[in-house]
């Protein structure tokens, strides 16, 4: 099992993440070999809430041109985790 601070990478910031936001859900870009249960126990340590319910989707990179060039490249490959918390929970990280 990996460490609370390598499972969860960094929060997304976007309109849709502040959209689930209002109904208790929070998105991370997570450990792309980090398990559901990793992410819930990550959570709970780290902010002091209790999870409901984790989702979790990969994401491949995008195929991206360089301009000068002309070559391909490729942005990396993530894995995000949807968490919704129970009840009335907040993360005060995102609220602020």
């Amino acid at each position: 099992m990996t460490s609370n601070r390598t499972v969860l990478l960094r929060p997304i910031i976007s309109e849709k993440s502040y959209r689930l936001m209002e109904q208790g859900a929070y998105v991370f870009v997570v450990d792309p070999r980090a398990s559901k249960e990793e992410i819930r126990d990550a959570v709970e340590e780290s902010f002091g809430v209790h999870v409901a319910s984790v989702n979790t989707l990969n994401r491949k990179g995008k195929r991206k041109r360089n301009r000068r060039s002309m070559t391909f490249g490729r942005r990396s490959d993530s894995k995000r985790a949807i968490v919704r918390l129970v009840g009335e929970d907040r993360i005060e990280l995102f609220e602020s």
